[in-house]
């Protein structure tokens, strides 16, 4: 891998080797000495565009925890904010050597672009309303974490679809293991394009239908600052697609439920729901770190380590 910029590009092997490493990974966070020297030496520059707390946080946590030097640089603290142009931030970034670059950016295609341009390895932290690759990896190893196999599952996917790079991924994801996937929203916020990246995606616009005999409920965040005009009101959407634990007795007994973060209680779900015994939320975080440290690795580290895909 010269770097990570999608799902969509990836082989189920290479998601599956991806999982397996970070699962090696898991244990370390419970361990009182948790730095390895996987990648001491290395240089991995975070580079975010768009506001971020989880997914910076997460990587800079798991270049550390290899060993890598990691430097953050957001829009409001670079030369960006004078009027540089995108491409010559990087091509600055790049003349002093990192070993790769992670980079969120509210443009779609935004690292496809850099790709093309450096030979530094580009981690897709988020690009517009595209990919969010690591987050869906980390939602799979989640559901792993719960599940035997992703093979069988049904899950729902709820909220603002459009706008969702991690709804995206996700579908890119799960379909390549055979999910049952039912996207659900308001109709104006539900893209039918995205039931043809596989025949097992389906659309609806009632949130019990959706969560119905479900193994997996993942809420989105409602993305106001991509909106024009919002739909509906924040206790409109609460009424219609916000998860109560009312809905919970429709999905399967065992069901879990997930949400990439942040949160916004009493839109998108109740207080009730986010705390329950079955909400997985803060499992996904502590798994970001796993599995951004397995993206790293494979990355930066492959060649000199001696890391193997599979």
């Amino acid at each position: 891998m010269a770097g990570l910029l999608g799902i969509e590009e990836l082989t189920r092997a290479e998601v599956e080797a991806i999982l397996h490493r970070a699962r090696y990974f898991q244990p370390l966070q419970s361990q009182a000495f948790k730095k390895l020297d996987t990648l001491r030496g290395k240089m991995i520059v975070n580079l975010f565009f768009e506001a971020s707390t989880r997914t910076r946080t997460s990587f800079e946590i798991a270049a550390k925890r290899l060993g890598a030097d990691a430097v953050s640089i957001t829009a409001s603290g670079s030369s960006v904010s004078k009027g540089e142009s995108l491409v010559d931030t990087l091509n600055t970034l790049a003349a002093m050597r990192p070993d790769a670059i992670v980079m969120r950016h509210s443009a779609s295609g935004a690292p496809h672009f850099l790709a093309r341009h450096l030979a530094i390895p580009i981690v897709n932290a988020g690009d517009g309303t595209h990919e969010h690759p690591t987050q869906a990896l980390l939602d799979a190893l989640t559901i792993l974490d719960h599940r035997p196999a992703l093979e069988g599952l049904r899950v729902a996917i709820i909220g603002d679809i459009a706008h969702s790079r991690v709804a995206r991924s996700n579908v890119h994801l799960l379909s390549k293991f055979g999910v049952d996937i039912v996207l659900c929203g308001p109709a104006t916020l539900l893209p039918p394009e995205l039931t043809q990246i596989a025949p097992g995606v389906t659309l609806a616009t009632d949130i019990r239908e959706a969560i119905r005999e479900a193994d997996v409920i993942m809420m989105l965040r409602v993305q106001l600052e991509r909106m024009h005009d919002p739909p509906l009101s924040a206790g409109e959407y609460f009424q219609f697609y916000g998860l109560r634990l009312e809905h919970m007795a429709l999905a399967k007994p065992d069901a879990i439920v997930m949400h990439p973060g942040p949160i916004n209680r009493g839109r998108e779900l109740s207080s009730e729901v986010a705390d329950f015994q079955r909400s997985v939320i803060l499992n996904q975080v502590e798994n970001g770190v796993a599995v951004r440290m397995a993206v790293l690795e494979r990355i930066v580290g492959e060649h000199a380590n001696g890391f193997a895909a599979h």
